[in-house]
């Protein structure tokens, strides 16, 4: 039997199949116009030896090693040590349980006198026990990795460290601030941001390296925020700092980090470190609350409060 289908029908049957292509076609540019608007939460990692992306929280203690490092004055080495046994034991994350009573980044334990778990779960203190440990293993700058983890840590399977080396070493190259611009952060700018606390930014960053390594001033106006200016005694120093201060920039509300020709800005954080002229080598600037400020040209070091008044003065006049 030979089915007829009238015109009508076969009109409708064009417009809802024309109806379809049409909404597909607009979901689809839809969904394409924001794509852009869905940034991921995470910090990017590029050295010469290659790449890697971390969970934000992962580069902050990333960088926490680096610097406790840093202020006892140890190699990259002892560093690449830390970073195998951070992964292995927690993937770099600040865990609050674990085997036993294992916690925290290195995952000790208090019964074994690492201290307590509140302390364990302070990533600072964890970190300046387990070199303590490390500087006690004799010839460990020229161990394997994998061996010398396992002499601090003394897991049950101590080879495990070894498949850890390469990305230790290119966390390495990048937090102790041996590579430039090997480290920056990306994530979604929220409509409250978060408040801006540059005097904690620079209290933990104290812990970390010493008041000696953080020689800083404090500077900007409350029109265009406020930040920090911090002494960069060399190359190396001011990208540790830098690169430590762009993976806690989220946590503690900082706009913009520029150091030596670059910027980068919590705003257009996927464009990663771009050329600024006011950029100086000598010194990095963080900056929080509002908009970057300019760093007025003269010294806002003085003797006494009376002296800074002066030079804000002098400065406006």
């Amino acid at each position: 039997m030979t089915l007829r289908v009238s015109r009508g029908v076969l009109a409708v049957v064009i417009i809802v199949a024309l109806l379809g292509v049409g909404i597909y076609a607009g979901l689809y540019y839809l969904l394409k116009r924001a794509e852009p608007l869905v940034m991921p939460e995470q910090c990017s990692v590029t050295t010469p030896l290659g790449g890697l992306d971390l969970d934000i929280e992962q580069a902050r203690i990333a960088s926490i090693i680096a610097g406790v490092a840093a202020r006892r004055r140890l190699p990259e080495r002892a560093v690449q040590i830390a970073y195998v046994t951070a992964i292995q034991e927690s993937k770099i994350f600040n865990l609050p349980y674990g085997d036993r009573d294992s916690v925290g980044v290195f995952q000790q334990r208090p019964s074994q006198g690492w201290g307590t778990k509140k302390q364990l779960l302070d990533t600072v203190y964890a970190t300046r026990k387990f070199f303590a440990a490390l500087e006690k293993v004799k010839g460990y700058r020229k161990m394997p990795l994998d061996k010398a983890a396992q002499a601090v840590q003394r897991s049950a399977d101590g080879s495990a460290y070894a498949g850890h080396q390469r990305d230790a070493e290119i966390l390495s190259a990048a937090f102790t601030g041996r590579v430039p611009r090997a480290v920056h952060c990306v994530y979604p700018q929220s409509a409250t941001p978060v408040p801006a606390r540059v005097d904690a930014a620079r209290r933990l960053l104290v812990r970390v390296l010493g008041e000696a390594g953080v020689r800083s001033d404090q500077v900007g106006e409350r029109s265009t925020g406020s930040g920090l200016r911090i002494d960069a005694p060399n190359s190396r120093r001011g990208w540790l700092i830098a690169t430590f201060a762009v993976a806690h920039a989220q946590q503690y509300g900082l706009s913009h980090v520029r150091y030596d020709g670059v910027v980068w800005r919590a705003d257009q954080g996927d464009d990663g470190w771009r050329t600024d002229s006011a950029a100086t080598s000598r010194r990095i600037e963080v900056a929080v609350a509002g908009p970057p400020a300019r760093v007025p040209a003269a010294s806002t070091r003085a003797s006494s409060a009376a002296g800074r008044r002066r030079s804000r003065a002098a400065a406006r006049s």
